[in-house]
């Protein structure tokens, strides 16, 4: 089984220099990381943990930056977002972002897809939550189109691009991409639509929850071979990994703390005996 690490890397934190290379010099398989522009503090919108929203959330550091020093350092270590809020990006600056990223890293990025938690954070960015679902779906086809090897079109129902020459493509056509969220109908609709997997968030449920996903994705004519599902931001216990094993799960996202270097280092010594 893989096992990679997830972060909210802030200007408080580890840097993601230090994080990745001692990631990849341990022998971790990936690093993800989450994303949030800003955070309104009118906070409208209830933390979905309970409780007060811990302070890293308003101090995340720009996932794509930070995953661009990342892969200067290292060769081998996966690189991926948890999530990227797409209906919150312009669909062609941000399919340039993920194109150049995964070029220069040789192929190594994941995309993983989110909807969202925060309205006000969305609504700065001009979102209406209740179509914030099809605008993701939309600014997906349209970054697939710039990704195509010919010049490709697209018209939406909330965006378009004309025929383009874009370069660089990423490796493959497209980055593997993963959609974050609960387990349900709609998520395991859009997981069928325009990804290659899911990543529930937390990791409890998948023995009831992946069964139900696999018979809608085979139902979309999706092969049964190719759906990833990758449990993220779990706390492991050597009970839980085995039982994700036993379900035929091949990459697991550990949670870090969001300290410093020692603290961090610390807990990926703890880590290392689930290598």
């Amino acid at each position: 089984m893989r096992i990679a690490a997830t972060i909210f890397l802030t200007d408080e934190t580890i840097t993601p220099v230090r994080l990745a290379t001692e990631l990849e010099r341990r022998g971790f398989a990936g690093l993800y990381l989450p994303e949030h522009t800003h955070i309104p503090v009118s906070r409208e919108t209830p933390n979905p943990s309970g409780g007060e929203l811990p302070r890293e959330y308003g101090r995340t550091l720009d996932p794509f930056v930070a995953l661009g020093q990342a892969s200067a350092v290292t060769e081998r270590l996966g690189l991926g977002t948890g999530v990227t809020l797409l209906a919150q990006h312009d669909p062609i600056d941000l399919a340039k972002q993920i194109a150049t990223l995964d070029h220069l890293s040789g192929g190594r990025f994941t995309l993983g897809v989110g909807f969202g938690w925060n309205k006000e954070e969305a609504a700065d960015h001009g979102v209406r939550w209740s179509t914030r679902r099809d605008l993701a779906r939309d600014r997906m086809a349209l970054m697939r189109a710039l990704w195509s090897e010919q010049p490709t079109a697209y018209k939406g129902e909330f965006g378009s691009v004309q025929a383009s020459e874009a370069h660089p493509k990423p490796h493959g056509g497209a980055p593997r991409v993963l959609v974050g969220g609960a387990a349900g109908p709609k998520m395991f609709d859009h997981i069928t639509q325009y990804a290659d997997g899911w990543m529930p968030i937390g990791g409890r449920g998948l023995g009831e929850a992946i069964p139900a996903l696999r018979q809608v994705w085979e139902a979309a004519g999706r092969d049964a071979a190719d759906l990833q599902v990758v449990p993220y931001a779990v706390l492991p216990t050597p009970g839980k990994l085995e039982h994700y094993g036993q379900l035929g799960i091949g990459e697991v996202v550990l949670q870090l703390p969001p300290a410093g270097e020692d603290e961090v280092l610390r807990t990926l010594d703890e880590y290392a005996r689930y290598l």
